[in-house]
């Protein structure tokens, strides 16, 4: 089933050169200035209501239509990605170092685009809240705007974001109720030793051999602590030392971030980390410090949110194109923390696997599918009438 907006949806040319204009001047979380700039302009000259510096550089449109005092939010992100860009196509970034190497460009565009249709021919009844959401990337743009007030200022009953997806085929969509991207915590080990020449080891406490049994007595901590049933992941990522070529260190440093769905989960991971750390240190004589830190919430869509997020886009691609109960994903999103204070959904829009955007996101070859931003616009309009539905709309229905 090919996919067939609705008559009044901005033209996907219209949405593309929104698009490519924010690609070409990417910005880093909470200095999304010129992004926040155009979004609000354009928001403005859409006839929406624009409220700024929401959370830092968050900006939120407020559309009002009929006396129903019914409301949902619509959230996209805007920030880059601190990486160098490979492409070589006109619209390939301008500044060094940084790209939309998420697709967050096309998150923004698509919400114009349905932002500009609702303004001008949408049939709903009650109030949109369009969210443009800074620094996601790093966890801290959703948890800044609800601090400055956002659901005070903004009470949606309900709120949905949709973030595309390279693995999925284009115009397909995935979603589930209940945890569907996983929370990321992150930690720090530092162990230390006793420094000594490296032809002598008798002399020290060889902080290297103690944070190398840390690291693969870790291993075991998903592999024989946790049910096989539950999700969870612990990976070290940097293994750090103040020795050199026949100097044994004083030190070592382990980061790293570990995955879960389930708050319980996250405790049991910290608290089993660090009795496996203590352990290994007295063993050896060594001390060490350890920290560990809530980077981002578990997204958790609720139930009745999830299952309307689907029915929507069977309606606007088609039953063939929607899966309704996708596998849950161990990367993260910060949309997880307005899903605690507000019921709602988060799914996936497939970006394709060839072609544009066919690579992993945050690749430095990545590009957003622009043909996939007509969909994401329709699927967003389609939401609100729904959810919102005028009475000519509800009488049609009855």
């Amino acid at each position: 089933m090919s996919h067939q907006p609705s008559q009044a949806v901005e033209p996907q040319a219209t949405m593309e050169e929104w698009r490519h204009d924010i690609h070409r001047h990417p910005e880093l979380g909470f200095e999304e200035h010129r992004t926040a700039n155009i979004v609000a302009t354009l928001l403005a000259e859409f006839g929406i209501e624009v409220h700024q510096e929401i959370g830092g550089t968050g900006i939120v449109g407020v559309l009002r239509r009929g006396d129903s005092e019914k409301s949902i939010g619509l959230r996209a992100d805007m920030d880059a990605l601190a990486i160098s860009e490979k492409n070589s196509f006109d619209h390939c970034s301008v500044h060094a170092g940084k790209m939309h190497a998420c697709g967050h460009d096309g998150h923004t565009a698509m919400l114009l685009g349905a932002a500009r249709h609702l303004a001008n021919a949408g049939s709903f009844d009650g109030t949109v809240y369009f969210i443009f959401q800074p620094a996601e990337e790093h966890g801290k743009g959703a948890l800044s705007m609800i601090r400055d007030g956002l659901f005070e200022r903004f009470p949606a009953d309900a709120i949905y974001a949709m973030h595309n997806f390279p693995s999925l085929p284009a115009g397909s969509f995935a979603v589930r109720p209940g945890p569907i991207m996983a929370c990321e915590d992150n930690f720090e080990i530092v162990i230390e030793g006793k420094g000594t020449h490296a032809a002598l080891p008798h002399r020290g406490v060889d902080p290297i051999v103690v944070a190398s049994e840390i690291v693969m007595a870790l291993q075991s901590l998903v592999a024989r602590t946790i049910d096989p049933i539950d999700n969870a992941v612990v990976s070290v990522t940097e293994f750090l030392t103040d020795g050199t070529r026949n100097v044994l260190p004083n030190s070592v440093t382990l980061k790293g971030d570990t995955r879960a769905f389930e708050p319980v989960m996250q405790t049991h991971i910290e608290k089993t980390m660090e009795r496996i750390i203590s352990g290994i240190c007295a063993a050896h004589g060594a001390k060490y410090s350890f920290k560990y830190s809530h980077e981002f919430a578990a997204t958790i869509n609720s139930p009745i949110e999830a299952a309307i997020a689907a029915e929507v886009a069977v309606l606007v691609a088609g039953a063939d194109k929607v899966d309704a109960d996708c596998p849950p994903i161990m990367t993260s999103e910060d949309f997880g923390y307005m899903l605690q204070q507000k019921p709602g959904c988060y799914l996936l829009i497939g970006n394709g696997g060839d072609g544009p955007g066919g690579c992993g996101l945050h690749s430095p070859s990545y590009d957003f599918n622009d043909a996939i931003l007509d969909l994401g616009a329709d699927y967003w309009v389609q939401l609100v009438e729904s959810q919102l539905p005028s009475r000519e709309r509800e009488a049609e229905t009855a």
